[in-house]
């Protein structure tokens, strides 16, 4: 008997709350990983792995309903089927149908999974998403597979559904405190038809990465920053410059928080550059970005995020408001918000597997939808796939930041889709 079976349904975690409202075609808050293999993907295999996969993760056979005053999941008896891919990635997962909150897909060497970001975010999924792989494998290649350990993640049902949010919520501790975020540079051009994104790949050497920013005494994610930075400056007219280049950075709170949860628990940080008043110049760019992260990524920092956020969502003048006024305040909400950042980074690391699924496996990548631009990153072995996402036509900033990673000796293989139909306008 599992948690899901004794509760059958819980509410979203604060982080999740704000997806739903802000849903739509143009921004479907999905994201996808995927693993490419050195073999074609057996769907039936595939199936049978899914089914075992969802043992260790009831988390994901839940749908998403509405409530009288907030959004909540319900336990349900819906089977996931594995399916090869016929539509675009990333495409709406939720619009208010009761479907779960995930798919599985396949095509070719490909095993896709893509999720609705209020079920969990990227380390959760990718969880989710190594164990299936795992026990593919297994079927796939039971005279090897059999040997291995399995999937190093220690956790209880009850620790892989905790609201770790709800647990290190502390009320007697002060919020953070609030500050006037200037507004940052935006993207613009016409955007690709019927909502599509403009996907743009390229895998690299991950130590060839790690290498170059050792050389600046920094981290991977500060150098990649630092590099969309100046690409995104490269676009920049003269009087553009006024306004500040802000790359958001989500952070994963269970580097800092002691969680096992496959739910929502993460943060940001706003990492702002002024071109106006500060050089282009890469080693500065980092330099600034390192200090910045610095005071930011502690324990204290996010704790007081943590805090504030909490504690407005527990605010007893904002509980009994009704679900669609409480929808359209966080639309406007979010929409303001989405004005204090230009583009986003997300680094998820490295990807570890058993030693012995190497010899099947060649990558895994991420992306997500935006309505902007997003960086996605991740490594497997030594091979790190940097993904970029848009919406915009053009792909100048991606192109320029390659360039850069090539001009400091890094060799890269890009992939990229390609649409036929008319752009829509501006």
């Amino acid at each position: 008997m599992n948690d899901m079976s004794e509760k059958s349904w819980y509410k979203l975690d604060n982080a999740a709350k704000i997806f739903p409202p802000t849903s739509s075609k143009s921004d479907t808050k999905v994201f996808r990983f995927s693993c490419e293999l050195r073999e074609a993907v057996d769907e039936k295999l595939l199936q049978s792995a899914l089914d075992r996969t969802m043992d260790d993760f009831p988390s994901f056979r839940c749908i998403l309903k509405n409530g009288m005053f907030w959004y909540y999941l319900e336990q349900s008896p819906l089977r996931p089927l594995v399916r090869q891919e016929n539509i675009p990635p990333c495409n709406t997962l939720y619009l208010g149908r009761k479907t779960l909150l995930f798919d599985v897909t396949w095509y070719g060497r490909r095993i896709n999974l893509e999720v609705y970001h209020a079920l969990t975010d990227g380390t959760g999924a990718l969880q989710f998403l190594k164990t299936l792989i795992f026990f593919y494998l297994k079927r796939a290649h039971p005279e090897t597979m059999d040997k291995a350990a399995g999937i190093d993640y220690d956790a209880s049902e009850t620790q892989k559904m905790a609201d770790s949010f709800d647990k290190y919520y502390d009320r007697q501790k002060k919020s953070a405190s609030k500050f006037k975020s200037p507004v940052a540079w935006q993207l613009k051009g016409p955007k690709e038809a019927e909502w599509r994104l403009n996907i743009i790949e390229g895998s690299v050497s991950a130590q060839a990465v790690l290498n170059k920013a050792r050389e600046y005494d920094t981290s991977a994610t500060i150098l990649i920053t630092a590099l969309l930075m100046r690409a995104i400056y490269g676009e920049m007219s003269v009087r553009d410059r006024r306004k500040p280049v802000v790359i958001t950075v989500p952070v994963n709170l269970r580097n800092y928080f002691d969680s096992k949860s496959t739910r929502n628990f993460f943060s940001v940080i706003n990492i702002k550059y002024d071109f106006k008043t500060n050089k282009d110049d890469i080693g500065e760019i980092i330099k600034y970005a390192k200090e910045y992260c610095a005071g930011h990524l502690n324990e204290e920092y996010l704790q007081t995020r943590l805090n504030k956020l909490l504690r407005f969502e527990r605010n007893f003048l904002i509980r009994p408001i009704p679900l669609v006024v409480k929808d359209f305040c966080m639309s406007i909400a979010y929409s303001f918000a989405a004005r204090e950042f230009t583009a986003a980074v997300s680094n998820l690391g490295q990807v570890r597997m058993p030693p012995e699924a190497a010899p099947y496996i060649r990558l895994f990548d991420v992306f997500s939808s935006t309505k902007t631009l997003q960086v996605c990153l991740c490594s497997y072995e030594n091979t790190m796939n940097i993904s970029f996402t848009s919406p915009l036509v053009s792909t100048d900033i991606q192109r320029s930041f390659f360039r850069q990673l090539s001009q400091m000796g890094i060799a890269v293989e890009i992939t990229a889709n390609h649409f036929k139909k008319e752009p829509t306008g501006p």
